[in-house]
């Protein structure tokens, strides 16, 4: 757990309410976060689940690793601890997101189960949903897929502390949503999402 360096500071609140946001833009917040191998597909199927929640008129918002990693997170890299703070800081800012009504969509290979379970503990203690969507890739598809070639450069040893090969993935054990990549379409995929929003009440007015 992260320790609270700076003292006497104290949560404010405003006068507008979370029920006063979601009156106003007709839908309530939630963390969507896509766990996975890279190359499994959560940035392919987190912006297609944009696009068709912007065509359906809902408001969403994607992080993405690399862009987090260019900005707020640029001055860390890849071993357990810096993985471990990389995770922490962007389940703070999709907390803050999710606390606007803006449905969130984080992507990132978040591989160590504690990890996970800390940003749905930092959602849990302001009453925000967190739902865990598991993008589930077998590693020798992935690895066929390899869109940046970075298994090719971790199998040859020039990138170290890669996951799946030098570095552990833990899979979730029991996700809100799972999707199985190597068998499922992205509209299939986008679809089972946006079903799953609609019959938990988060795309509409609460």
């Amino acid at each position: 757990m992260t320790k609270q360096v700076a003292t006497n500071v104290h949560w404010h609140h405003g006068e507008i309410t979370r029920n006063d946001r979601a009156r106003l833009i007709k839908q309530r917040g939630a963390t969507l976060w896509f766990t996975g191998l890279s190359g499994s597909g959560k940035s392919t199927v987190a912006v297609a689940l944009e696009q068709k929640l912007f065509e359906l008129g809902h408001l969403s918002y994607r992080l993405d690793g690399d862009n987090i990693r260019l900005g707020i997170n640029k001055n860390l890299g890849f071993s357990a601890e810096d993985r471990t703070e990389n995770i922490r800081r962007i389940g703070e800012i999709a907390k803050l997101f999710a606390d606007t009504g803006v449905i969130t969509l984080s992507s990132f290979i978040s591989p160590y189960q504690e990890d996970r379970d800390r940003v749905r503990e930092i959602h849990a203690a302001s009453g925000l949903p967190f739902i865990e969507v598991y993008v589930d890739c077998p590693l020798a598809e992935a690895e066929i897929r390899d869109p940046k070639g970075l298994y090719k450069k971790a199998r040859a040893g020039e990138i170290k502390n890669f996951t799946g090969i030098d570095d552990p993935y833990e899979a979730p054990g029991q996700p809100e949503i799972h999707l199985r990549t190597a068998e499922m379409s992205v509209e299939e995929e986008t679809d089972l999402i946006i079903n799953y929003l609609r019959d938990n009440g988060y795309l509409g007015e609460q």
